[in-house]
C-alpha cells in the first residue's frame, strides 16, 4: 500500500527544505523591481529598457513551467528540483560579474531557467510530503511563504540598492537556494517513469506562451499594439494546434487530459481569474492613492500593507479549514468578500482616512485569502498521482498568467485613462465574480470525471 505522506520527522525536515526553496523563487521574482532605476542609471539605459530585467525573467519562467513537469515526471520530481536550484545557483552568483544589459538578461532568463525546473514539481512534492488529509494545511503555509517573501522583497531591495552593489540584489536569494540543496536529501525521493522524451510538445508549448505572453506584454504599450495582436493571434492559433496534438498523447505536456476534468479545469480558470483580480488591485491602487487622493509614495507602501499583512493569516487558515470544509464553500464565500471589499474601495472618495483605506484593503484579502489555498487544493489534489506534477505546473502557470494579465488589462486602463478612478477596481470585482461563478459550476459538476468527494 502507498505510503500517505512522509514519516515524522522527516517531513519536518522537507518541508523546511521546500520552504526555503519557494522563498528563493518568490523572492528573487519580486526583489529586483525596486533596484530597476538604479540599474538603469549605472547600466546607462532608458527606464522602459529596464524592464526587460522583469519582464525576460517571467517570460522564460512561464516558457518553462509545463515542459519541465513533464521532464520532472520522467527524471524524478527531487531530482529536477535539485537541479534547478543549482542552476539558479550558478546564474546567481554570475550576475555579480554582469557589466552590460545584455549579459545581465541573459543571466535572468537563465535563473529563470532554473527557477522554472524547481518550480515546475514544488506543488507535486507537497503533494508527497503531507497526507492527504492535511494538504490544505500544507498549501496554506506554503500560500504564507510566498505572501511573506514578497512583503520582504521590496524592503530587501531597496536595503541592498541603498548599500551596496545593485549586483548583490540578484545574490540575496542564493543563502536560500543552498540551504533548501542542503535539506534536499530529506524531500521526497525521485521516482523516474518510463516515459519517451516528449522534445516537440515541450518546444511548442513554450513557444506558444512566448507568443501569447511577450504578445500581451507588447500590446501593453501604445507604440507595440498591432505587433501584440499579431503575436498574440498567431499564439491562440499555435495554442489550439497544439491542443489537437496533445489530446491524442497518453502523458501531454499540456495536461489537457486533466483539464478535462471539472475540479481541475474549473480550477485553472478561477485561479487565472482571481490572480488577475488581485493583482489589478494591487497594481492599479497606488496610481489612484497617489495621483487622486494625494498621497506620498512612501505612504502609499504603508497603505498597501495590509493586504499582505492580512494574507499572512488568512492563507494557512483557509488551507487548514480546507481539510475540513467543501473547498468550494470556502471559495465561493471568499470571493463574495471579495466582491463586496472592491466596491467598497471603488467607492472611495478623493479624501479618505487611511484607516478607511486599510479595513477595506484587509477585508479584500481576507476574501482572497479564503479562495487560494482551497482552490490550489482541490486542483493538485484532484489530479491522478501520476499526473501531479502535470497539476502543480498548470497551478503555476494559471498564477504567472494571471499576474501577466493583470499588468495588461492596468496598462490598457491606464493609457485609455481609466486607470486611476473605479474602473479598475470594477473590472477586479467582475473577474472575482467569474471566479466564483467557475467554483460553483465545478461544484455541480464533481464527480463527472474524477473520483474524490465533492468540492
Amino acid at each position: 500500500m502507498e505510503q500517505d505522506g512522509l514519516p515524522m520527522p522527516r517531513r519536518i525536515w522537507a518541508i523546511i527544505g521546500i520552504s526555503f526553496g519557494t522563498a528563493l523563487l518568490v523572492l528573487d521574482g519580486a526583489i529586483a523591481n525596486v533596484a530597476l532605476p538604479t540599474i538603469a542609471r549605472e547600466l546607462n539605459v532608458s527606464d522602459g529598457v529596464i524592464t526587460n530585467v522583469v519582464t525576460v525573467y517571467q517570460l522564460v519562467l512561464v516558457m518553462v513551467l509545463l515542459p519541465f513537469a513533464s521532464i520532472g515526471d520522467r527524471i524524478g520530481h527531487r531530482r529536477l528540483y535539485q537541479i534547478g536550484q543549482a542552476v539558479f545557483l550558478v546564474a546567481s552568483a554570475l550576475c555579480l560579474f554582469a557589466t552590460n544589459l545584455p549579459v545581465l538578461l541573459v543571466l535572468r532568463a537563465a535563473q529563470a531557467l532554473g527557477a522554472g525546473m524547481a518550480l515546475s514539481v514544488s506543488s507535486a512534492m507537497l503533494r508527497q510530503i503531507y497526507p492527504a488529509k492535511n494538504l490544505g494545511s500544507g498549501l496554506g503555509i506554503n500560500s504564507v511563504i510566498v505572501a511573506s517573501s514578497a512583503a520582504l522583497a521590496p524592503t530587501l531591495g531597496g536595503y541592498i540598492v541603498a548599500h551596496i552593489a545593485w549586483h548583490w540584489v540578484f545574490v540575496a536569494a542564493a543563502p536560500l537556494a543552498v540551504i533548501s540543496l542542503i535539506l534536499g536529501r530529506f524531500l521526497p525521493e525521485p521516482v523516474r517513469r518510463p516515459l519517451n522524451p516528449e522534445w516537440v510538445s515541450g518546444l511548442w508549448s513554450a513557444v506558444t506562451m512566448l507568443l501569447i505572453i511577450g504578445g500581451l506584454q507588447l500590446g501593453a504599450h501604445a507604440d507595440n499594439v498591432w505587433l501584440g495582436v499579431v503575436a498574440v493571434g498567431m499564439g491562440v492559433v499555435s495554442a489550439v494546434l497544439l491542443v489537437r496534438r496533445e489530446n491524442e498523447r497518453e502523458n501531454p505536456v499540456v495536461p489537457v487530459d486533466i483539464m478535462r476534468m471539472p475540479a481541475i479545469g474549473l480550477s485553472a480558470l478561477a485561479a487565472v481569474t482571481c490572480f488577475i483580480s488581485s493583482g489589478a488591485l494591487m497594481l492599479a491602487l497606488p496610481f489612484r492613492l497617489e495621483q487622486t487622493m494625494g498621497y506620498s509614495p512612501d505612504q502609499v507602501g504603508l497603505l498597501l500593507l495590509p493586504f499582505p499583512l492580512t494574507m499572512l493569516f488568512i492563507a494557512p487558515l483557509a488551507g487548514w479549514l480546507s481539510d475540513r470544509i467543501a473547498p468550494t464553500k470556502l471559495g465561493v464565500t471568499g470571493m463574495a468578500v471579495a466582491v463586496v471589499a472592491l466596491a467598497l474601495l471603488a467607492m472611495l472618495p478623493g479624501q479618505v482616512s487611511a484607516f478607511a483605506i486599510a479595513w477595506r484593503l484587509a477585508l479584500a484579502a481576507v476574501g482572497f485569502g479564503l479562495f487560494f489555498a482551497p482552490n490550489s487544493r482541490l486542483l493538485i489534489g484532484r489530479a491522478p498521482k501520476d499526473r501531479a506534477a502535470a497539476a502543480g505546473g498548470l497551478l503555476s502557470t494559471s498564477r504567472l498568467l494571471g499576474q501577466t494579465m493583470a499588468a495588461v488589462v492596468v496598462g490598457i486602463l491606464l493609457s485609455s485613462g481609466l486607470g486611476v478612478g473605479a474602473w479598475p477596481l470594477a473590472v477586479s470585482g467582475a473577474l472575482a465574480l467569474v471566479s466564483a461563478i467557475c467554483s460553483l459550476v465545478r461544484f455541480r459538476s464533481s464527480g463527472k470525471g474524477v473520483k474524490a468527494p465533492a468540492g
